[in-house]
């Protein structure tokens, strides 16, 4: 089973740049999608049925922001939308899938790059979804977390980490959770195969042509519960696709 992860960057842009065209070639049994930007309507919803996929779009109450979806072939046995929090649901921050024996959440974690504000309520986000993610391990052992987490873990996994050392998405504090939810039963799955694999990066600034020159950051994850661990097949980031500035992550897992 090939499960796919893709910050889009608006979806509508996505498609005008190749995106179902790529899709359809690569064929994954189920993607999450993070920042729509787009309600369902305002897309051409026969792109993605017309392959197979059943959708399940959860978009932010503003206009042309942030989003989550799961596109997937395998019909799920439920969906739960959101994290029953408003302050997180209105923005489309979480959407979840349970199937037969795992469950499958495509998350949209805050960004802080626009100021404390922002940088507080991301940490307020990351309590809360940890002590989210730990209650459903509860009744869902087995769970793949996949997304934009907006965090480095390691200096392995971003370009320059001395002078990104007080940038958000590379904070001591932010870091510090990464290893508190990897330590609470968490896989990171490309970590899982790759460990020490530098240069793998799945997000790029616009900026001072970051993405030739590959000065990136690895803000993208799968992460597994270990009770999946035996499942796990392989895991790669698809740095040649291009519709966005985050490219795809691929999750391969023995059903």
């Amino acid at each position: 089973m090939k499960i796919i992860s893709y910050n889009v960057n608006g979806i509508r842009a996505a498609i005008n740049k190749g995106f179902v065209d790529w899709l359809k070639k690569e064929n994954p049994d189920i993607i999450g999608i993070q920042e729509l930007k787009a309600e369902i309507t305002q897309v051409d919803t026969s792109l993605f049925t017309d392959l197979g996929y059943d959708l399940h779009w959860f978009p932010a109450i503003k206009k042309g922001y942030s989003g989550v979806a799961i596109f997937t072939k395998i019909k799920p046995k439920s969906i739960k939308i959101g994290m029953g929090l408003d302050k997180y649901d209105d923005e489309g921050r979480l959407i979840q899938a349970d199937f037969e024996n795992f469950s499958f959440l495509s998350a949209y974690f805050p960004s802080g790059t626009t100021g404390d504000i922002r940088q507080d309520f991301k940490y307020e986000f990351l309590d809360d979804i940890h002590g989210y993610m730990q209650d459903l391990r509860k009744t869902n052992p087995n769970i793949i977390l996949s997304g934009d987490y907006n965090i480095c873990h390691k200096p392995i996994d971003i370009h320059n980490p001395v002078s990104n050392k007080n940038s958000s998405g590379f904070l001591p504090e932010e870091r510090a959770w990464m290893d508190k939810f990897t330590n609470s039963g968490f896989i990171d799955t490309f970590r899982h195969f790759h460990a020490d694999v530098p240069h793998q990066y799945s997000w790029w600034s616009y900026r001072a042509n970051a993405r030739a020159k590959n000065l990136g950051w690895r803000i993208d994850y799968h992460m597994a519960t270990k009770s999946m661990q035996e499942r796990l097949k392989s895991a790669v980031i698809l740095p040649d696709v291009v519709h966005s500035d985050h490219c795809p992550i691929a999750l391969e897992i023995h059903e």
